[in-house]
């Protein structure tokens, strides 16, 4: 059953036309992920689902009785209420708690799950993200029919994401969710809707399914653009060759010449292109000796020491309060250790991402913001303009003139980004850079930062950003203690249940964290358990031996594989067999993967036992 179908909506913001005649429709119990570029109008869209802004043009109708709860960006709250007050104001009509004890109870419950444990708070003294889980948590409590949440996932911390998720996976209502968390819509959503120069596309698949879907459907339209092309070339050589309308026949020709030459062609997303823009780095860069720091009786690091290296992908996490951020301030010069010493090498350019867009003047227009950091920046293709890396960074010219004040929370932060970049620091400091920038931005990011010759030091909670970025984990683990684990976010994983298989298991802790999470678990226990030696077998070893040649001839061969496919496009009978052998070789190549990590995992335990 539809909850809500919207039908040739449009609307315009001052002058950008953000929905151009399009659609949307949610069903009962479909759990929707809402993605595009920012400032497109993702959270426009769910204000006018939820009923809380109307369209230019076009139709919306909800369902009888339809009960919906909305989670804005930035959640308002009425002075002088402490956290509990809050989250029961906005609960007071439930009427699924037989009493006020019962909703209090689920309150507080709700509120712990998601680290507020000071329910007599007031409002007014906590944190943005304090106040943004708060919301969350009242928005929870409700048992609607319809979920709207616009960036859930931001300001929590892992554990906290891994509980949402099966907190969500397990909710009964329908969802409509902006996230920029990729796993997080791996694991919750059965539909992307992605919102594309006015229009919203719909992909029934998660995160990963959308990107072959989408792939797939670019594909079709530029063979389609392709003979369009080939096909309008040769009715302009029949045109040029003197075509009189005299005929029924010829005028046929001329209108059909005309209506293939007035059709739009596919429109290709512009990609946030940059250099790696970096000044160089000498033999000493950043060396943290015997850090100490503690704010009361919260000690949050003691007698921390590492000296960064040269190519260093650091990611920094633990749970909120913990000292990731305070870390970052220290090593940036904003805070200072209670003891210990950081010394900061002569050719360090530091360049700092703080969660709080520091120092921007929002009178400004965003042509000038970029033009206080460089008029021209250097890459490896020669001088670049302010404006022109504007354009690369997604704020046409038309855009350029317009006060920062006027843009959207992501788009301030993708500019906020763009000014660090522009000052080609060689050691850049990244706090929080998932939140509020959408997914072609950290794509983009991602890619940039896999050729940046400096270090790369970041706080995250985003999962995928950690495994796609970082080569070394620091966690926070209380009472003071920072450890170091190799790889990214998923070694860290593996790497913490096999130190403590102890924390697995119990009935209270698989409630908590969801059957199938629960499985990896147990499979990373088990791993780990058991005293009997384990070695590998002759056919494991020769296949331990052969499998990253094997991994690479399969790459190598998708490669020629996309080649090929580039270059057989005209044929549709072609390509659909070049698309069928390319499937085939994904799944051997994911299969190979997976086999592979199983070794890899094997020879750790086999080299720990020696």
């Amino acid at each position: 059953m539809n909850l809500v179908t919207i039908e040739h909506l449009t609307k315009s913001y001052t002058e950008r036309l953000l929905f151009d005649d399009t659609a949307f429709s949610i069903n009962e119990g479909e759990k929707v992920g809402l993605i595009g570029i920012n400032g497109t109008g993702k959270s426009t869209l769910l204000k006018i689902v939820a009923g809380l802004e109307e369209p230019d043009e076009g139709t919306v109708v909800r369902g009888r009785n339809l009960y919906i709860r909305y989670l804005p960006q930035i959640p308002s709250f009425t002075e002088g209420d402490t956290v509990l007050q809050s989250v029961l104001r906005e609960n007071k009509d439930e009427p699924h708690y037989s009493s006020i004890e019962e909703i209090q109870a689920a309150a507080r419950n709700m509120l712990n799950q998601l680290g507020i444990t000071d329910h007599e708070a007031v409002i007014g003294t906590l944190s943005g993200g304090q106040r943004k889980r708060v919301a969350l948590a009242s928005a929870l409590l409700s048992k609607a029919d319809l979920l709207i949440l616009d960036e859930p996932t931001n300001h929590l911390d892992s554990g906290m994401a891994d509980w949402l998720e099966e907190y969500l996976k397990a909710f009964k209502g329908a969802l409509l969710m902006i996230t920029h968390d990729r796993y997080f819509l791996d694991s919750v959503v059965g539909r992307i809707a992605e919102l594309d120069k006015g229009k919203i596309y719909s992909y029934q698949a998660n995160y990963e399914g959308y990107l072959k879907l989408k792939a797939e459907r670019l594909e079709m339209a530029e063979a389609s653009e392709r003979k369009r092309q080939s096909i309008l070339r040769n009715e302009i050589a029949w045109m040029q060759r003197g075509a009189r309308a005299r005929s029924t026949k010829q005028k046929a020709h001329i209108k059909r010449y005309e209506e293939l030459r007035d059709q739009k062609g596919p429109e290709y997303d512009r990609n946030v292109e940059l250099e790696s823009i970096a000044s160089r780095l000498g033999r000493t860069t950043v060396e943290l000796q015997s850090l100490c720091k503690a704010y009361g009786s919260k000690v949050l690091m003691k007698d921390f020491t590492y000296i960064f290296l040269k190519s260093d992908r650091v990611g920094i996490i633990g749970p909120n309060g913990s000292g990731k951020s305070t870390l970052m301030k220290m090593i940036a010069g904003w805070v200072k250790p209670d003891s210990g010493s950081i010394q900061i090498g002569q050719t360090v350019k530091l360049g700092y991402f703080s969660q709080e867009n520091e120092a921007m003047d929002e009178s400004l227009r965003v042509i000038d913001y970029i033009k206080e950091a460089a008029e021209y920046v250097k890459t490896k293709d020669g001088s670049i303009s302010a404006s022109q890396m504007l354009e690369r960074f997604l704020f046409p010219s038309s855009m350029q003139y317009t006060t920062i004040s006027r843009l959207s929370g992501g788009e301030k932060r993708r500019l906020y980004l763009l000014r660090i970049l522009m000052e080609a620091p060689n050691v850049i400091l990244l706090d929080e850079p998932t939140n509020d920038l959408d997914i072609q931005t950290l794509i983009i990011l991602e890619d940039y930062l896999d050729t940046f010759p400096g270090i790369v030091i970041t706080v995250s909670h985003d999962r995928y950003f950690l495994d796609r970025v970082v080569n070394r984990i620091f966690a926070f683990e209380g009472q003071g203690v920072v450890t170091q684990y190799e790889g990214g976010f998923t070694d860290y994983q593996r790497a913490w249940a096999l130190k403590h298989p102890e924390a697995f298991g119990t009935a209270d802790s698989r409630e908590a964290s969801g059957t199938d999470q629960d499985k990896n678990k147990k499979n990373w226990k088990e791993s780990a358990g058991g005293s009997k030696k384990r070695k590998l077998s002759y056919k494991e070893q020769r296949e331990w031996e052969t499998i990253e040649d094997d991994i690479a001839g399969l790459e190598s061969a998708m490669e020629e594989l996309d080649r090929e496919i580039g270059r057989s496009a005209s044929s549709y009978t072609r390509l659909n067999e070049l698309m069928e052998e390319k499937a085939a070789k994904e799944r051997e190549l994911e299969e190979k993967m997976e086999r592979w990590m199983y070794l890899n995992e094997l020879m750790e335990k086999i080299e720990a036992q020696k």
